[in-house]
């Protein structure tokens, strides 16, 4: 902490959410709010919209164009804060969702809600890659893990309201209006945005689009995505590989020069940010089980729809709840602690999960899964808002430092597709066992989320330059 730090005490949750800062932080929470919820929000409201439109042969689109959109957003978020500054970032990315929700509403056949889908992952992708990297601004930094944590924490609220809201709205037929309630929390935000948040620094230069970096990533998140909806294990193994070739092709081309979508300290000889990134990407890699939890309770522990899908929000929960109190670190000690505990905590959580899947599981046995994946989720929440703020703080030059930050929610974005995939390819892999399919899931995700910690040591080194 800094001397003006240790002058007025150590942060807290009462001084982000009061009256001086209370405007700011709301805003760039419900910005990654909105865009959190509308990734499944979507599709609990699919089927009763295919009833009402047609275009079932489109179905699976929705997330993969939703997803798309919102990575390729989250790589032009410090272009557009250097352009326009927070407010006019702000207002297009709220203005750009509220557009796509009322494409959404009012759309009389699919390829219309499929555009409007595109839309609303623009300004979603927009609003979560600002609502890290405008803390730098709107925020002391006294306050950024704090920031960091209250907005991360949206994406676990969001994972759970998301399946709850939509299901809600289809079960009384009004899926239009779950879209339209979507374009009034936007349309508000929008109005306030002047009020509570600072114009922010404009870059005087004005830098080029990372044009090749895009596509890559792009084709990379397509590819992923449809590895979800293809059948067949070799089908979906082979157009993950695809995008793992694309992605590497995106970091060779990042390293040798410019544009960038990362800040160019990723890539220097002893720098630890490439390490946090990776920590990031393998917590939120991990989250993607959860999309599958309630399908095992179902059909292995004979649970309802409906609490089902509380056992798959058992992840999610824990990792807002946890990252809430685990912000308040101050200790260069404990917070290094939590950049490797938090990896294993999940891998653990994931390893216990699985030795727990039985056949017609008893009631008990159920019972015990909620604070196992809890605990799984609690280890995001550990380590994701001081890797968070590792990143923001990597370097001292405020362009660069905003594209730190929106990298953020770019790792984040792409890594929760790609886990999604990957979990798919794991359970098709147990063929017609739904118990095989759960072990090899929670079992490999155990292996592939403790390399963080690995990466999260690696993290913790001081680096050469900055």
């Amino acid at each position: 902490m800094s001397v003006r730090d240790n002058e007025l005490g150590a942060p807290s949750w009462r001084e982000l959410l009061g009256p001086e800062h209370a405007g700011a932080a709301i805003v760039l929470a419900v910005g990654v709010l909105v865009g959190a919820v509308n990734i499944y929000l979507a599709s609990s409201l699919l089927p009763t919209a295919v009833a009402d439109i047609g275009g079932a042969g489109f179905y699976a689109w929705n997330m993969t164009i939703y997803l798309v959109a919102m990575v390729i957003a989250t790589m032009l978020v410090s272009r557009l804060l250097a352009r326009w500054g927070n407010v006019g970032a702000y207002l297009a990315g709220f203005g750009v969702f509220l557009a796509g929700s009322l494409a959404c509403a009012v759309s009389p056949v699919m390829p219309v809600l499929l555009a409007g889908r595109g839309l609303q992952g623009l300004g979603a992708g927009l609003l979560s890659g600002l609502g890290f990297a405008a803390v730098r601004s709107a925020l002391p930094q006294r306050l950024w893990a704090r920031g960091n944590a209250l907005m991360s924490a949206m994406y676990g609220v969001g994972n759970f309201a998301g399946p709850a809201l939509g299901g809600l709205f289809a079960e009384f037929g009004g899926w239009r209006l779950a879209f339209v309630l979507m374009a009034v929390i936007a349309a508000v935000c929008a109005l306030v945005v002047p009020r509570v948040l600072p114009p922010g620094e404009r870059g005087q230069e004005r830098a080029p689009v990372p044009v090749v970096s895009l596509l890559l990533v792009t084709a990379a998140t397509a590819s992923v995505s449809l590895a979800g909806v293809l059948s067949g294990t070799v089908a979906m193994a082979a157009a993950i590989g695809v995008a793992l070739l694309l992605v590497a092709g995106f970091v060779a081309g990042e390293r040798r020069g410019e544009p960038r979508v990362f800040p160019r300290t990723t890539y220097r000889p002893g720098s630890p940010l490439k390490w946090v990134y990776l920590t990031l990407a393998l917590l939120a890699f991990g989250v993607a089980v959860e999309s599958f939890v309630p399908l095992f309770g179902q059909r292995l522990g004979g649970l309802s729809p409906a609490a089902a899908g509380f056992f798959g929000a058992a992840i999610s929960l824990g990792w807002s709840a946890t990252q809430l109190v685990s912000a308040s670190a101050v200790k260069e000690g404990t917070i290094r602690l939590f950049r490797v505990i938090g990896p294993l905590l999940l891998a653990a959580g994931f390893l216990v999960q699985g030795l727990l899947q039985r056949e017609a599981a008893p009631g008990w046995l159920v019972l015990v899964w909620v604070p196992v994946l809890f605990v799984a989720g609690a280890g995001v929440g550990l380590a994701y808002p001081h890797l968070s703020v590792a990143a923001m703080s990597s370097t001292s030059d405020p362009a660069e430092g905003r594209r730190a930050a929106a990298a953020i929610a770019t790792v984040t974005s792409l890594s929760i597709a790609f886990g999604t995939a990957v979990a798919g390819v794991l359970v098709n892999l147990g063929g017609r066992s739904m118990l095989d399919s759960a072990r090899y899931l929670l079992f490999g995700f155990a292996v592939i989320c403790a390399i963080g910690a690995i990466t999260g040591y690696l993290s913790n080194r001081p680096g050469r330059a900055r």
